[in-house]
């Protein structure tokens, strides 16, 4: 069961955002992922819960981000309820999609699992509903991935696979590369892994 730490900062101008104490697990029905969110000045910002089957669909997904809430799932594309902080309104949402998106590491993993790209495979499409801090909002974007690289870096716990993406904004054209080994986001924009304790898990 790997666990540890990301920091998240802005892409852009590298403005620390939060960090993002985790542990995630394969079992038999699939993956899960749980956080919580710290701001840089140690307040408590949210959690994040993500439930995968075997096929990488999303079973459940559960955020907390600023007192905003979103449950989702892979429904008829995807569905999701997304509550205010007073608790007041839930507004409920649907569109034809493969899963959702974020700024956590936990979405990089769950598409590349979704994908399950190999080296020779062309790139691939895939419509998110991207849930975007800090109050949760709802927006679906196109991606497409290619699994550019896989390379076996030798460790005291033998060979550590990591595989390189290329993903890419259809709307924009904007490209970017992210590294993952098993379930575990070594880098990616606005991403880095700050602390490991146990090695990362190996997907059936």
């Amino acid at each position: 069961m790997p666990r540890g730490r990301y920091s998240l900062h802005d892409p852009h101008d590298h403005t620390p955002l939060a960090e993002e104490h985790f542990h995630c697990a394969p079992g038999p029905s699939g993956w899960r992922y749980v956080s919580q969110l710290t701001a840089p000045d140690g307040a408590h910002r949210g959690w994040v819960d993500l439930a995968l089957d075997d096929l990488g669909r999303p079973i459940r997904v559960e955020l907390h981000s600023g007192g905003w809430q979103v449950r989702g799932a892979a429904l008829d594309g995807v569905t999701w309820v997304r509550t205010d902080p007073a608790g007041l309104e839930a507004t409920e949402g649907n569109v034809p999609a493969h899963a959702f998106t974020g700024t956590s590491p936990a979405f990089l993993v769950a598409t590349a699992r979704l994908l399950r790209l190999t080296p020779s495979s062309s790139a691939t499409r895939v419509r998110l509903v991207a849930l975007t801090d800090p109050v949760l909002a709802p927006r679906t974007v196109d991606q497409s991935w290619a699994l550019i690289d896989r390379e076996a870096h030798a460790t005291d716990n033998g060979p550590l696979i990591v595989d390189e993406y290329q993903v890419t904004a259809l709307d924009t054209g904007e490209r970017h590369s992210v590294h993952i080994a098993g379930d575990v986001v070594l880098s990616a924009p606005g991403i880095e892994l700050e602390d490991l304790q146990t090695p990362p898990s190996t997907f059936p």
